[in-house]
């Protein structure tokens, strides 16, 4: 795992795919349709609905560019079984002196989401986890100080 890459699941990509097309066709459509009305109302100037259209146009258009580069620069990521943890592995843990156990997912920073169970491979327990096999410990440094988990299973 390369913390300096990102990852997606294949579900995610399809999700960003579909909202960019989204944003592509209907969206930018309905921005331009807004601008021609702004235009039709005369001076540009003191325009109040010309410039919300140009400011939701250029929130647009950062969108769309931020979609495309995450679709052009991410690896994309399946659910798997591995021996060892990596980003698309469930892992089932336990904090020590703690009798839960915990799952999660390990996923790319784009889709983190903790209260999911979904925890990005750049976070501190996520890259703690990372190459570790069931019965290894992982330590990581958190404001209140060192925390320890150990590797229950893997899935």
């Amino acid at each position: 795992m390369d913390s300096g890459k990102n990852y997606i699941t294949t579900e995610k990509r399809a999700e960003l795919e579909k909202e960019l097309l989204s944003l592509q066709t209907e969206k930018r459509k309905e921005i331009l349709e807004a601008l021609e009305f702004a235009k039709s109302l005369g001076d540009l100037s003191e325009n109040a609905e010309y410039h919300q259209a140009r400011e939701e146009q250029g929130k647009l258009e950062e969108r769309i560019s931020a979609i495309e580069h995450i679709l052009r620069n991410s690896i994309v990521i399946k659910k798997h079984h591995s021996a060892t943890v990596d980003v698309g592995s469930t892992v089932t843990v336990q904090k020590e002196g703690d009798k839960n156990k915990q799952t999660f997912q390990i996923v790319g920073s784009e889709e983190a989401d903790f209260a999911s169970g979904r925890i990005s491979n750049n976070s501190p327990l996520g890259m703690a986890l990372h190459g570790k096999k069931p019965g290894d410990k992982a330590n990581f440094k958190t404001p209140k100080g060192e925390t320890v988990y150990k590797v229950i299973s893997i899935e």
